[in-house]
């Protein structure tokens, strides 16, 4: 849900790199180590800088081919056609993504899932996201690959050294473009709003499927990024097991970029997650097939969720994805509700919730006890107004979670519940009405909350009458198998809407997204 929120597919052409920008910083301090290369300049000293010379700008020109070959042969993906190059301005990019991020449908999603994630308490109530992601974006531009024109755009007010690691990043997309065609490779996951049973599971068969595309398409990216840092020492990211660690580590350093770190802990990660997850999921297939496996196989048998890119070992022993199949709770909503969003809540997801809620020693321990989960929201009739209808009093939310053990579920319920008091006021727990100590049941500004769990399961109903939410709950609980979980599907025929992806399509660090957070579709 958070990827496809914050990365949500995007509609245009245009894949952005500000992520690259932030991740180049952090690694150019560990590429120092083996090499003798001068120090990278930060992206706010590059901002300042005057546009480069023709001269400059032939050798950047120049050397697209040069590092095309690079990439061709780092990759073993072939060099089908050359890719044409263009050199643009400041004001020109900033017009654009900013045109772009109006025209964008995956950034319109977004915008509505806004509620969503705000119900969740992901974001603050006064929190906006679309002048904050403007702001991210523009902050941070490093270059972008244009799949619609099969062109690279070069910055010309970057030193063409600096631009040429992002070179090697963008080409590995131009070179994935030819061998499958990333927009109708990145068309997974639903765009229509779901409106009956079938609908409901169609949707969360696919729902995290674009969220694990584009970290395919980041990894390999990211993972010819170092080596072509590298290449001076001879050495690989095959040749270094703990450098994409050490990455990642050196990622959660946002001061090289004074938006992202005021960014809400849900963009941080999951507009990180492409990259930083993305690089660790290729560098395991590397090391374990080679280059042909990680790069070609992978594009032809993706990863369907965010679970087998944290899980590699998964992915490629092909085992079950957690998949919690919904009821028809049509029935039981639709005389007061209109349907509004449905998700996957996926390991990233609960990660992100149970570090921001519980702290991030807990999160990384209870993160990988989930095994499972779904979300539903539905909006009020009665919201009828525009100030009615972007309230999260409006929204009618239910989340049912399954773990690996019922002590993780309790924990999990535990630490939900302790962030009721934060998202709403007026909060009152109504013990009287609770049955038993699996149950919790407050009162608030928004209506009722219940918090349940049964065994290995947390049920969640959020502004729902309590009546309601125990219906939906037991009609829930009562269709989940105890057998193996089925493996999630993944149709190459299902368009995609996905927020890690929106953010990675407009090249900033998802978040997508927040869907998750630049997007594949747009390389």
């Amino acid at each position: 849900m958070l990827q496809r929120v914050l990365c949500g597919k995007s509609g245009g052409s245009v894949r952005w790199v500000a992520a690259v920008a932030l991740l180049s910083m952090s690694f150019a301090a560990m590429a120092a180590e083996t090499t003798t290369a001068n120090d990278a300049q930060t992206p706010s000293d590059s901002a300042n800088q005057a546009p480069m010379t023709k001269a400059q700008a032939k050798e950047l020109f120049r050397s697209v081919d040069e590092i095309l070959s690079f990439v061709s042969a780092d990759t073993k993906l072939p060099i089908d056609h050359s890719v044409k190059r263009k050199l643009i301005s400041r004001d020109e990019v900033t017009h654009y993504l900013k045109e772009k991020f109006d025209e964008d449908e995956g950034a319109k999603r977004m915008e509505r899932s806004e509620i969503v994630l705000k119900k969740f308490g992901l974001l603050d109530q006064d929190f906006h996201l679309r002048p904050f992601l403007l702001s991210l974006l523009t902050e941070q531009i490093a270059g972008f690959y244009d799949n619609k024109t099969k062109t690279v755009n070069l910055l010309d007010w970057i030193e063409p050294d600096e631009q040429k690691p992002v070179l090697a990043h963008e080409l590995t997309h131009a070179l994935q473009d030819q061998k499958i065609g990333l927009t109708k490779w990145s068309d997974v996951s639903l765009s229509d709003t779901s409106k009956d049973v079938q609908d409901d599971n169609r949707h969360l068969q696919v729902d995290e499927a674009d969220t694990a595309r584009t970290a395919v398409a980041e990894g390999q990216a990211m993972a010819v990024f170092i080596d072509y840092t590298l290449r001076s020492t001879g050495k690989t990211l095959a040749d270094a097991p703990d450098l994409s660690e050490r990455l990642k580590e050196q990622v959660t350093d946002t001061s090289g970029s004074p938006i992202m770190a005021r960014a809400p802990l849900l963009l941080q990660q999951s507009l990180m997650f492409p990259y930083s997850e993305g690089l660790t999921f290729e560098q395991a297939i590397l090391i374990k097939a080679g280059k042909e496996a990680a790069f070609a196989g992978v594009l032809a048998n993706p990863p369907s969720s965010s679970f087998e890119i944290i899980h590699p070992n998964a992915y490629m022993a092909h085992a079950p994805v957690p998949v919690v199949r919904l009821p028809d709770i049509h029935p039981l909503l639709d005389p007061e509700y209109v349907p509004y969003d449905i998700g996957v809540m996926g390991e990233l997801d609960v990660r992100i919730v149970a570090e921001l809620f519980g702290g991030r020693e807990l999160a990384t321990a209870l993160a990988p006890e989930w095994n499972g989960g779904v979300y539903y929201a539905a909006q009020r009739k009665s919201a009828v107004t525009p100030a009615q209808r972007a309230s999260t009093a409006s929204i009618g939310l239910l989340y049912y979670s399954r773990w690996k053990n019922s002590d993780s579920a309790r924990s999990f319920m535990r630490i939900y519940a302790s962030q009721i008091p934060r998202k709403y006021s007026n909060v009152v727990e109504r013990k009287k009405d609770e049955a038993d100590d699996k149950e919790l049941i407050y009162s608030t500004n928004e209506g009722d909350v219940l918090i349940s769990r049964s065994g290995d399961s947390v049920f969640i109903g959020e502004s729902f009458d309590l009546s309601l939410a125990r219906k939906l709950r037991d009609l829930i609980v009562s269709v989940q198998p105890h057998g193996p979980m089925q493996q999630a599907a993944a149709p190459m025929s299902e368009p995609s809407l996905s927020m890690a992806r929106i953010i990675a399509s407009f090249g900033a660090a998802n978040v997508s997204s927040l869907r998750r957070y630049t997007s594949i579709g747009a390389k």
